[in-house]
């Protein structure tokens, strides 16, 4: 994998507590500076998606998205995607658009 993946309880609350959010019907883009240098992704999914295996095709989907979109410098962010109720049902190319438009309006990408 390209990037660190966060996994510690507090990493995730400083993102969902200081950072910038988007929210879209697919998707809730989480994004905070880090001063690490790298970036560190990390995917949920609650029990509100549904049983085990709509929560695994979720984040599966949200994987495949974040790997088309995110350069592979972006800097020192740490962004938190959470999986919404429809997100499961999607293709990784609708939750690639909504993904885009997030990290763009955020700006950890450029137009495109």
């Amino acid at each position: 994998m390209v990037y660190k993946t966060l996994t510690r309880n507090n990493e995730f609350a400083r993102a969902y507590r200081r950072g910038k959010s988007l929210v879209s019907p697919m998707l809730v883009t989480y994004v905070n500076k880090n001063y690490v240098g790298y970036t560190k992704v990390g995917i949920t999914s609650s029990k509100k998606i549904g049983n085990a295996v709509a929560r695994n095709r979720a984040r599966r989907v949200i994987r495949a998205a974040m790997l088309e979109v995110l350069p592979k410098n972006v800097g020192g962010y740490d962004i938190v995607f959470v999986a919404r109720g429809i997100t499961a049902n999607k293709k990784s190319w609708q939750v690639k658009e909504a993904m885009q438009e997030h990290l763009t309006k955020l700006g950890i990408i450029k137009n495109g």
